[in-house]
């Protein structure tokens, strides 16, 4: 079976680590802990790991960079893997998905995220799987920029929880069942809001 890149994206320090910009982390961690693959590598811009999710030869990665240079760990660890970006899969979150839903989808464009633009600059594609973890809108009086770098409100952070827990099921899903299985198990409503 053919290699896949798995990167979450967030923002390195621990001020960053709990809010809602690093929900990729989050869930990059909670494949590492389910497959038992350590981040124990810090080369190439970003900390990363290797070994097997099933039968699929895996690199588990989050960037050392800050969100809106992401894509400069990503094609250089596609370059060091000599993988395409149709191999690699990016978990993120993302402002137009409600909160605590998900969305799988290949190819399009950035829709705002800058990581995602910055990935999609630096490997000049767009062809790779992303996984959008929602974190809804902010509240009228407040800036995106500050939204997306706040953490979860005491109310939310099950939710969050439990949205990470789906990020991970959904990236397993990808690899033992295809895109189209997974976008049909996973889009809609999470099992929270039922």
């Amino acid at each position: 079976m053919s290699k896949r890149l798995i990167v979450g994206l967030g923002n390195p320090g621990p001020q960053y680590a709990f809010t809602r910009h690093n929900l990729g982390f989050m869930v990059v961690e909670e494949l590492s802990r389910r497959w038992r693959i350590p981040l124990n590598r810090q080369t190439l811009t970003a900390r990363w790991g290797q070994g097997r999710a099933g039968d699929t030869p895996v690199i588990l990665a989050e960037p050392l960079t800050y969100m809106n240079l992401s894509g400069k760990a990503v094609s250089g660890l596609l370059r060091y893997f000599r993988l395409t970006p149709e191999r690699l899969v990016v978990i993120h979150d993302d402002l137009d998905v409600p909160l605590g839903r998900l969305k799988i989808m290949e190819g399009g464009g950035p829709g705002g995220h800058r990581g995602v633009a910055s990935i999609i600059g630096a490997l000049g594609a767009e062809e790779f799987i992303r996984v959008k973890l929602g974190i809804g809108r902010p509240p009228a009086e407040m800036l995106s920029e500050d939204f997306v770098l706040s953490p979860f409100a005491k109310e939310e952070e099950e939710m969050a929880a439990a949205l990470v827990e789906r990020g991970a099921e959904a990236v397993v899903a990808l690899l033992k069942e295809g895109l189209a299985a997974a976008q049909n198990r996973f889009h809609g409503r999470g099992k929270e809001e039922k």
